[in-house]
């Protein structure tokens, strides 16, 4: 039987030994998870870094925005630098974790470690609803902006997304190098086209080129209701959705395990994206709001191809709806990628199927990422029942599980730092500041996004009513396994 952890001794570190500062030690033993094992090391630092760079930047931003800069206006901003701040202390934590202890099952291992296997479960399970569902909404998105083009309007919608679907599922099939060279591309289609985007408004800005008749500038705020033109509850309201737009960042903390040094590669890339955030996130909807007025805006169609299509260059709105497809792409691409690692650690410990811990020859964990495209086949079906909905039905689910994912994230840093406090474990130099004071308050604010979800009525209210029914999934699912853990554990000790 495969074990699935164990500890290996190490000798005691003093906290200020200069090893502290990049080395993954502890005071007297680190935890090894027997799913990191068989993984090549394959990812380059620009692989990292552009993967870094594509998890701040997905559809969220592509094809979420215009809708909800219909329903708060400039506002929006807000929303998105709150909720960017909060990701971007999620994914330092994760961060200090993976520099603690490198790992491919990021979250559900540490999970494994500081929680137990129950905690394990529950982090893995919540995850791959995350990913399940956020799947189902990209290759919603992908099949919605192909009917942009008139030559596709003939194609129903659920045709568009399984052909999306197979062909992002054999390049993860392929190999992880393939995986990182896809998202690396991917990545520069993205921020090259935003950072044109951004050129583009700029230079309407200083010519005061007229955008649909109207004469771009922060008169176009002030003059139509101001940063809260329908007050602050709209704005509080589409938090959950704004949320969904950085479901992606944990993705870099699954990288670790295929990286080489990512001691040295991981701070980099964690810290770039807080200025990203500003840049990309903030920047972009102020610069929208001071191109078109906020009512301009809906959400049938993405805002920069909404602004790009009335400044008389006829084919700026289908170069940008070619960059929401890549944006689509790119996060079902990563989808498939992470949730193909975190089931292979769960299946070594008993807690995922046993098919979604084999690896392929050129060490791709195909089990996992074959059962979460399964699921997204159900998108597919999804897509044929009911096209109109289909995004707005999966995006609170997936919304369920990122909140679950960070906050999972947020309790196993807590319980790092506590044992770090006594003197069992060492940080790393590369810290989450202002431990505890910090996880505590991100978790409130992941519990007080649940409050708005139920607040905002309709589909998010649903969802939030939903939870008892998840809840009790996951218990059933964990009677029915856990004579399986046990075996699994009792190998172990053999």
């Amino acid at each position: 039987m495969t074990p699935t952890t164990s500890t290996i001794p190490t000798a005691p570190t003093s906290p200020e030994s200069p090893t502290n500062l990049t080395a993954p030690t502890t005071s007297t033993t680190r935890h090894v998870d027997a799913g990191d094992a068989g993984y090549s090391k394959s990812l380059k630092p620009r692989h990292v870094n552009m993967i870094a760079i594509g998890g701040a930047i997905g559809t969220g931003l592509f094809l979420g925005a215009g809708g909800r800069l219909a329903d708060a206006g400039p506002s929006l901003f807000v929303a998105y630098a709150v909720c960017g701040a909060f990701a971007f202390l999620v994914v330092r934590a994760l961060g200090e974790l993976v520099l603690y202890r490198p790992s491919s099952g990021a979250f559900v291992s540490y999970a494994r470690e500081f929680l137990g296997e129950k905690g394990a479960y529950t982090a893995g399970w919540m995850y791959f609803l995350n990913w399940a569902t956020t799947g189902i909404a990209d290759i919603t998105a992908v099949a919605t902006y192909t009917h942009y083009w008139h030559l596709f309007s003939d194609i129903p919608q659920w045709v568009i997304a399984l052909v999306a679907l197979a062909a992002v599922l054999t390049v993860n099939l392929i190999s992880v190098r393939i995986f990182g060279e896809l998202e690396f591309w991917f990545a520069i289609v993205k921020v090259g086209a935003l950072l044109v985007f951004m050129g583009i408004a700029i230079f309407l800005l200083v010519t005061r080129h007229p955008v649909d008749g109207a004469v771009p500038g922060p008169s176009l705020i002030t003059d139509n209701g101001g940063i809260f033109p329908n007050g602050l509850m709209p704005m509080l309201l589409i938090i959950q959705g704004v949320v969904f737009a950085y479901a992606s960042v944990e993705l870099v903390g699954v990288t670790a395990g295929e990286t080489e040094n990512p001691e040295k590669i991981m701070p980099k890339a964690i810290n770039s994206i807080m200025w990203r955030v500003g840049l990309f996130y903030v920047g972009s909807v102020v610069l929208l709001s001071m191109l078109l007025p906020w009512n301009r805006y809906s959400s049938g169609q993405s805002p920069f191809v909404t602004v790009l299509s009335h400044i008389g260059v006829p084919a700026a709105g289908s170069v940008m709806n070619l960059v929401v497809l890549t944006a689509a792409m790119s996060s079902l691409n990563s989808g498939l990628y992470s949730t193909g690692r975190i089931l292979r650690s769960m299946a070594v410990s008993g807690s995922a199927p046993r098919f979604t811990a084999r690896m392929s020859r050129t060490q791709v964990p195909y089990g996992g990422i074959l059962l979460t495209s399964g699921m997204c086949v159900l998108g597919v079906g999804l897509n044929f029942v009911v096209p109109a909905d289909a995004f707005e039905i999966v995006l609170n689910f997936a919304a369920i599980g990122i909140l679950a994912t960070w906050g999972m994230i947020m309790v196993c840093h807590l319980l790092f730092w506590r044992k770090t406090r006594a003197g069992e474990l060492t940080r790393p130099g590369y810290r989450l500041p202002g431990s505890p004071w910090t996880e505590l308050v991100t978790l409130a604010f992941l519990v007080s996004v649940l409050v708005l979800m139920y607040a905002d009525g309709g589909a998010g209210r649903t969802t939030v009513l939903c939870l008892p029914l998840i809840a009790g999934a996951l218990v059933a699912g964990w009677y029915a396994i856990r004579g399986r853990i046990a075996r699994v554990a009792a190998g172990a000790g053999d």
